[in-house]
């Protein structure tokens, strides 16, 4: 028979992966209360033009990477590839411009058929921020400020190096882009593959390529602060006041792009080198063009998503502070007694390991095991008295305690 197995590039969570993702997702909620953020939930896939129109037809994601299909009413539908789009396109249908300034946090599973690798898979989980509303380097400061505060809070800041970048104004990336493609031309015949579509329609992806030859021609192409407007240079230069003033490092990049339209001013990047080659922990950045693209009014916003497997890689689970009491049979005789001692317990809000049907031996093994704290034996001569052994697993200390009075021991 053939063996069952999961898709290439999913993972089931389970244990301490599981742990650390409801750890960390629990941290992020905490996160966006404390900026002030609201809560939102977009559907798993959405029609296909939703990603084409804001990724753009010449991206990797949409040319190579989203899972689309047509369903039975003959609609494209895709699997979500990136939540941002997916809440702008939200923001647009639900009417959401009178609740504007808005802030706006989601998480969860997100798809792209790409080579699965350590800290992402096909089927992947992300925390996500967008701040829709206005356009000025305070706003840009207090999101990079959130996302540093996320790290920190998570244990992983200190791993992590924030990387800054600006893509200026509209003027500024129309001359930059004139700029990089005569630069380019020179080395049209050297360029791998997908660079040399890229220089046609969108030359700026270039800079994030991964092709190391593509790496050492991009070395010595122009950097976009030297194309900046007054605008674009005060919008940086303030961003960079506001970060230090926060107590925020970074380091500048101006090799840090996001290659679509509709991206402007902040870019930012939180990466390390603490799993091997760098990589991006968290990245964002500001798209103030992209509702009006999808068919909105012109808003502003600014966002950034965190990887939560990556994260969890480099995170360490806190100790469990509230630990739970097994319930413990010496025979099947006294089941009835400890599964109420057990109930009586949960509704004090004390967690309960019970297992009914278990062996003595092996019901106290497993509860070392799950690293219960204490433990409540239920035998014969015990009920003889109204009473339990009540253990310590730490300690090994133990007495006797009447059943009415065991609830107190948890106050």
């Amino acid at each position: 028979m053939e063996k069952i197995q999961p898709v290439r590039g999913t993972k089931d969570l389970f244990a301490e992966d599981y742990l650390k993702h409801e750890h960390i997702i629990a941290i992020a909620k905490n996160i966006a209360h404390l900026y002030g953020y609201q809560g939102i939930s977009t559907p798993i896939f959405e029609f296909g033009n939703v990603f084409k129109r804001s990724l753009g037809e010449a991206s990797d994601v949409v040319g190579k990477e989203m899972y689309s299909f047509v369903d039975k009413g003959n609609e494209e539908i895709t699997l979500r590839p990136e939540f941002t789009a997916a809440i702008c396109r939200a923001y647009i249908s639900n009417g959401f411009q009178h609740l504007l300034p808005l802030k706006l946090f989601t998480h969860g599973p997100l798809f792209r058929y790409e080579r699965p690798q350590k800290g992402r898979q096909r089927q992947f989980h992300q925390l996500n921020y967008e701040f829709l509303g206005p356009s000025c380097p305070e706003v840009d400061a207090e999101v990079i400020a959130m996302a540093a505060n996320l790290l920190d809070k998570i244990g992983v800041l200190k791993d992590t190096i924030l990387e800054l970048n600006s893509l200026g104004c509209t003027q500024t990336r129309k001359n930059y882009q004139e700029a990089l493609v005569v630069y380019l031309k020179d080395f049209e015949n050297e360029l791998s593959y997908d660079s040399k579509i890229r220089l046609a329609k969108n030359p700026l992806r270039i800079l994030d390529s991964k092709d190391e030859n593509d790496k050492k021609i991009i070395i010595n192409a122009p950097k976009i602060n030297n194309y900046f407007t007054s605008e674009a240079a005060d919008f940086f230069a303030k961003l960079q006041e506001y970060l230090t003033l926060l107590g925020i490092n970074f380091k500048i990049n101006h090799s840090l792009v996001r290659g679509l339209d509709y991206y402007n001013h902040t870019a930012f990047e939180f990466v390390t080198t603490a799993l091997g080659a760098q990589g991006t922990v968290l990245a964002g950045g500001r798209y103030n063009g992209l509702i009006k693209l999808l068919g909105g009014d012109d808003t502003s916003g600014i966002g950034f998503a965190a990887g939560i497997e990556r994260l969890a890689l480099l995170c360490e689970l806190p100790e469990q502070k509230l630990r739970s009491c097994a319930v413990i049979i010496f025979d099947n005789a006294h089941t009835n007694i400890a599964m109420k001692i057990a109930n009586e317990l949960r509704l004090k809000n004390v967690a309960v390991q019970f297992e009914p049907g278990i062996k003595f031996d092996k019901a106290l093994k497993n509860a070392v095991k799950a690293n219960c704290q204490f433990a409540v034996f239920v035998g014969e001569e015990e009920l003889k008295t109204n009473s339990v052994k009540f253990k310590n697993l730490d300690t090994r200390l133990e007495k006797t305690i009447k059943i009415e009075d065991l609830q107190y021991e948890f106050c």
